[in-house]
Parts: structure tokens; C-alpha cells; sequence
């Protein structure tokens, strides 16, 4: 061969064939290596994009438990269902995700081997692929208003699990703000949450107070009771007539002491003792002058006031007396008192006056004064047993401003609220200092009563003498938006607390009015973050029953069986009627530019709250496990799973 090769590199004669022979290793090298490097770069973006999809399924799936066995699992899962080796010729691919900061950041490296086509003709059979990924969630500026159904139902335990509903909301709210709190770690991201807890009101009396006191009516008509009371005539001592002044001065009687011998002198008859007694000494004042005051009614009704002055006097008296035969001259004291004795009487004087005695109640619309009241200060009402006064101190929660009972509602970015009077669903105005229609009234439970017939049935009647007391329930107050650390997020989720019936509607008015960028409160929503970029904002909006309003309770409405807000008979199409007023909420919601998510918990997820929720933003929960995956759901769609280079 190395003959050959020499004659024919010296051979000067044409010869094609042994040169084509050599060139075709060449030729096979430079095509199979064209072909085989373009099914290597196919394998590696193949590759790359699996991983790439895999730590975004994997942190997707990270929730408060951070970065486990299942959510590797989850990231496994999807590689192996974006990487089929088979279909790219490759063999012994691996994949492994890792994270070092307990789910925020997912790490990933995923290895295959490609086999050649051609190019194992020259010796190389297989080619090794490496590739390497990361995945994290970022959240941006985020306002999120939390409208939380806090009725009574809530306080029901999910089946034998010996929890509430209300205790399962609380967890699932502090692993929702776990996982934003974690995803915005290391950035300069804001986050503000607002909480509207409702039931068949609000609590945001003292948000209004603050806003401006003249948002708060001064007085207000409520179904109550007011007292009736019987007149009673008699007479009434008012006092005593002048006095009439009477003295008299006088001596008591005389008292005389023992009588001892004045002299030893002895006297045979007694005129001659009698000759020689001395005369009787004059009186004399001797000791304290005494003063004794008295006040009384005498038998015939007259006040007697006197003062009686004690003045002791004495004197030396002398008597002859015989003993054994003789006379002797005998001496004894004598002892008087000279009194001075001053005394007044006055007349009673009567006055006919007529009193009121409680008799019972009438049951009617009261107005009643609320200046003070909707100030926080204690207020005094006739309203306790027998009509005495009572003190009652305002809770918070209101009665909204005035509606229309129109039977349907509208809302567009063209006309606004359809019926436009119903100022209660008027999202953005402020109330008129001057227009009564226009402002929120204190609601005052414990005046709150309704009227009934003689049968006990709910009566139109405008006065009865029969009524009872309605009931009246009011939640935690209402928070406007601001940022929170985690132990004063735990704080206020820890003070909702379970009352009242189902008012979607007061819900969704006062979850838009707080975070409305053009409602009243714009100047905190618009207050703009530090790292000047854009604010998405979202409402949650979690119930765990159907609209089920009362038309017997106070609420937000008043007593609708009375007032008639809402409805034109005080009952037919109570529950459709909040419901429309709701929808139309909805819709403003969304045409303002929030995400509205809308959780059905522990109840079924009807078609009105379907629609009340952005597209692909509403969850059914049956459980709590189901309810903390839905906020969690949330969580992670409020954030922005990126891939990280």
C-alpha cells in the first residue's frame, strides 16, 4: 500500500478513480456531521425547553410546605411529558430540580445522550447533551382587597374535622400571604391589602368618621318602639308656708334639797327659832347654759321648729325644825331652771302636678338624633325597662344611603349605575354636606325592633302595640388598603368572627368603594409606590353561601319588611333583587380594570358568582385543603412565574 500511495503521488497520469475513493471519508464526515449536529441542536432546545417548563411547574406547585417531594414530582412530571427521549435519539436522559431557598427559586439540570446517525460510521456513537434552568415567581405592585363573607354560617365545622369554616379561612389567608410574602423576598415590590368583612352589613363607620363626620347623617329614622305613658294627676308637697314665730319664758317647777343645821343654837319654842332665822337668799344664775333644738309635725300637720334655752338657778332657804325636844335653824338649797322656749309653725303647702307613669310601648318609626352617637361617645335613649335611659356607644357598622327598588341593574363604562339614583351603588361619589339622600346613617341595633299582629305575624301597619326585638349583626371593621407584616396580617385575620345573613351585595359595594382608584378613599388608593411601576389590582371575594338575605333583621337596608328599600312589599323578590344589584357590582368591578377572584366555600358555585368572577378566576372549595389550594391558586396568579437566566 505505501508502494502504491508513493507511485502515486510521483505518478504524473490522470487518474480520477483513486481520488474520488479517497475523498469519500471526507464527504461522509462533512455531511453526517451537518446531519447529526442538527439532531443534537434539535435534542438540546427539546432539552432545554423541558427543563425550562419543568421548574415552572415546579415553583408553581411550591406553596407554604416550600420545595418537596411532591412538588418535585409535579416537576417530573411535566419534563418527562415535554422530553421524550425516543422521538430524538437520545437515551439516559436525567433530570433534577433542587432548591436552595425552600421553593422561591427552583433550580434544574437535565442530561441526554443523542445517538448518531452517520457519524458512528467514523467512530462516534453517541453525543452527551447538558443543559441547566431556573425558575422563581415575582410579584409586581399588587393591591388586594379581601371581601370576606363573615356570617353566621361560618362559625359551622366542616364535617367531622372539629374545625370551622371561619378557622379554615384564617389559615388559608395566612399561607395566601406566606406565599406573596416569600415571592416578593429581595424585590422592591409594594403590596396592600384591604379587608371587607360583611354579612348583612359593614363596619366602616369609623373609615367614614374619618374621612369627614358630615358623611354621617345627624339624625335618622329607624324601625323601633317608643314609650307611651299615662298621665297621673296628685298633689304634691312642693314646701311649708312662712313660718309663724311664737316665745314664752318661764321657771320650772322648784326643787329643794336636804335640809342641815345652819346653827347649833338651840331654841325651846319655835317662835323664838323662827325670830332668829335668817331671811331666804335671792336667786342665782350658777352653771351652763344649755340649748336643746327641735324639729317636728304636730298632730295637726304643722312643722314645728323650736329651741329651748336652760338657764339652772339657786338659792339658800331656812326652816326651823325640832329634834330631841329642841328647835334648831335648818338651811336647804333650792333649785329651779328659767327657761326661754321659741318656736316656729308653718303650714304644709301642696301643688296639684301632673306625672307621666310608663304604660307601654308603640311600636313605630322613630327618628331619632345620631349627632352624638355617630361620634363614638355614649348616647342616652328611653329604651330600657319601663322606659328608663339606657347608654349605648356605636359599633361601626351603617345603614347605606338612599336606593331604588328597581327590580333590575345595569352598570357600563358609558352610562355608569343604571338605575343612576341609587346612590348606595354610586361606587365613587362623595356624599353632599347638604343633601341627606345622599350620606350613611349609624345602624343602631339595639333600637332595632319590628312590628307584629295579633297573631304574630309581620304587619304594615304604622303603629302597633305588639313588636320584637330584630335581630341586628355587625363583623369586624373594614381595613383600607396598606401594607402589613405578616404578625399584623395574623392579627386581623384573627379577629374575624361569624354573624348575620348573606348580603353579596353590601359586600361588593364596600370592597369597591375602599379601592376604587376614583372612590372616596382615591387619595390612599392612588398613593403611587416607591419603585414607580404599575399597580394590578384584584379583589377576592370568598362566601360560603348563596345571596340569603332577611327581610325581619336590621341590615344594612334598614328592616325591609318596614322600610322597603329594596322591594316594593317589604318581601317579593328580596333575594333576586340583591342578587341584580350584585351582578351589576360585578361588572363595575371588572370595567374598572380588577381581577375579581371569587371562591365558593363549603356551598355550591352558582352560576351569579361564576359571573361576578374574571374569566378563569373562580374556584368551588369543598373542604379546607380545596380552600387553601384556591387562595394558594390565587397566590401564585397574583405573582408572575418567570423563568430566570
Amino acid at each position: 500500500m505505501s508502494g502504491f500511495l508513493s507511485r502515486l503521488r510521483t505518478s504524473t497520469a490522470g487518474s480520477v478513480l483513486p481520488i474520488a475513493a479517497v475523498s469519500v471519508p471526507v464527504i461522509i464526515a462533512l455531511i453526517g456531521g451537518g446531519l447529526d449536529i442538527n439532531r443534537v441542536y434539535k435534542a438540546r432546545n427539546r432539552l432545554q425547553s423541558a427543563c425550562d417548563a419543568a421548574t415552572l411547574a415546579g415553583r408553581r406547585a411550591v406553596t407554604t410546605g416550600g420545595y418537596g417531594n411532591p412538588e418535585k414530582a409535579q416537576a417530573a412530571t411535566y419534563f418527562n411529558t415535554n422530553f421524550v427521549q425516543g422521538d430524538l435519539g437520545a437515551e439516559d436522559t436525567t433530570f433534577v430540580t433542587s432548591s436552595p431557598d425552600n421553593g422561591n427559586m427552583i433550580h434544574g439540570t437535565a442530561t441526554t445522550k443523542v445517538q448518531t446517525a452517520v457519524m458512528n460510521m467514523l467512530g462516534y456513537e453517541e453525543i452527551d447533551v447538558s443543559v441547566s434552568c431556573k425558575a422563581t415567581m415575582g410579584v409586581g405592585n399588587s393591591d388586594i382587597t379581601m371581601v370576606l363573607d363573615n356570617t353566621g354560617s361560618m362559625a359551622w365545622e366542616l364535617g367531622d374535622t372539629g374545625e370551622t369554616r371561619l378557622q379554615a379561612l384564617r389559615t388559608a389567608m395566612k399561607n395566601f400571604y406566606t406565599t406573596v410574602s416569600t415571592a416578593t423576598t429581595g424585590s422592591n415590590a409594594r403590596i396592600r391589602y384591604s379587608f371587607v368583612p360583611y354579612s348583612s352589613s359593614v363596619n366602616v363607620g369609623n373609615l367614614i368618621y374619618d374621612l369627614d363626620p358630615r358623611y354621617i347623617v345627624d339624625s335618622w329614622a329607624i324601625q323601633s318602639r317608643e314609650p307611651v305613658y299615662n298621665n297621673i294627676s296628685e298633689q304634691v308637697f312642693v314646701g311649708w308656708s312662712e313660718p309663724v314665730y311664737t316665745s314664752e319664758q318661764n321657771y320650772s317647777e322648784e326643787n329643794n334639797g336636804q335640809t342641815t343645821k345652819h346653827s347649833n343654837t338651840k331654841y325651846s319654842k319655835k317662835r323664838n327659832c323662827e325670830n332668829n332665822m335668817p331671811d331666804d337668799g335671792s336667786w342665782q344664775n350658777y352653771g351652763d347654759v344649755t340649748y336643746t333644738p327641735d324639729e317636728y309635725t304636730n298632730e295637726d300637720g304643722q312643722r314645728v321648729v323650736s329651741n329651748r334655752t336652760n338657764q339652772p338657778q339657786k338659792r339658800t332657804r331656812y326652816v326651823c325644825e325640832k329634834s330631841s325636844g329642841d328647835w334648831y335653824v335648818m338651811s336647804y338649797q333650792s333649785t329651779r331652771v328659767f327657761y326661754t322656749y321659741q318656736y316656729a309653725t308653718s303650714e304644709p303647702v301642696y301643688e296639684t302636678r301632673t306625672r307621666q307613669e310608663f304604660s307601654r310601648w308603640a311600636y313605630k318609626n322613630v327618628n331619632y338624633d345620631t349627632s352624638i352617637y355617630k361620634t363614638f361617645v355614649s348616647s342616652s335613649v328611653n329604651n330600657g325597662e319601663n322606659a328608663s335611659l339606657v347608654n349605648y356607644t356605636w359599633g361601626g357598622c351603617i345603614e347605606e344611603r338612599e336606593t331604588d327598588s328597581a327590580s333590575s341593574f345595569s352598570y357600563s363604562n358609558l352610562l355608569g349605575m343604571t338605575p343612576s339614583d341609587a346612590k348606595d351603588l354610586d361606587i365613587d361619589s362623595l356624599p353632599d354636606v347638604d343633601d341627606e339622600s345622599t350620606k350613611w346613617a349609624p345602624m343602631w341595633p339595639e333600637l332595632a325592633y319590628y312590628r307584629v299582629n295579633s297573631r304574630g305575624d309581620l304587619t304594615s301597619s304604622a303603629e302597633t302595640t305588639r313588636g320584637g326585638k330584630a335581630g341586628s349583626y355587625c363583623p369586624q371593621k373594614a381595613k383600607l388598603l396598606n401594607t402589613m407584616s405578616q404578625s399584623e396580617f395574623n392579627t386581623y385575620t384573627d379577629s374575624l368572627s361569624a354573624t348575620g345573613s348573606t348580603y353579596h351585595d353590601i359586600g361588593m359595594i364596600w370592597g369597591l368603594r375602599l379601592s376604587s382608584p376614583t372612590g372616596p378613599w382615591q387619595n390612599t388608593v392612588n398613593i403611587q409606590p416607591s419603585n414607580g411601576g404599575k399597580v394590578s389590582r384584584h379583589i377576592i371575594f370568598m362566601t360560603d353561601g348563596e345571596m340569603a338575605p332577611s327581610i325581619s333583621i336590621q341590615s344594612a337596608y334598614g328592616i325591609e319588611w318596614h322600610d322597603r328599600r329594596v322591594t316594593d312589599d317589604g318581601n317579593s323578590s328580596h333575594s333576586t333583587r340583591h342578587t341584580a344589584r350584585f351582578r351589576a357590582l360585578c361588572d363595575a368591578a371588572k370595567a374598572k380594570g380588577f381581577r375579581v377572584w371569587v371562591i365558593a366555600f363549603a356551598s355550591s358555585l352558582t352560576e351569579d358568582l361564576t359571573y361576578c368572577a374574571s374569566s378563569n378566576s373562580s374556584y368551588l372549595a369543598t373542604n379546607a385543603t380545596q380552600l387553601n389550594t384556591a387562595f394558594q391558586e390565587i397566590a401564585k396568579n397574583v405573582g408572575e412565574l418567570r423563568i430566570y437566566q
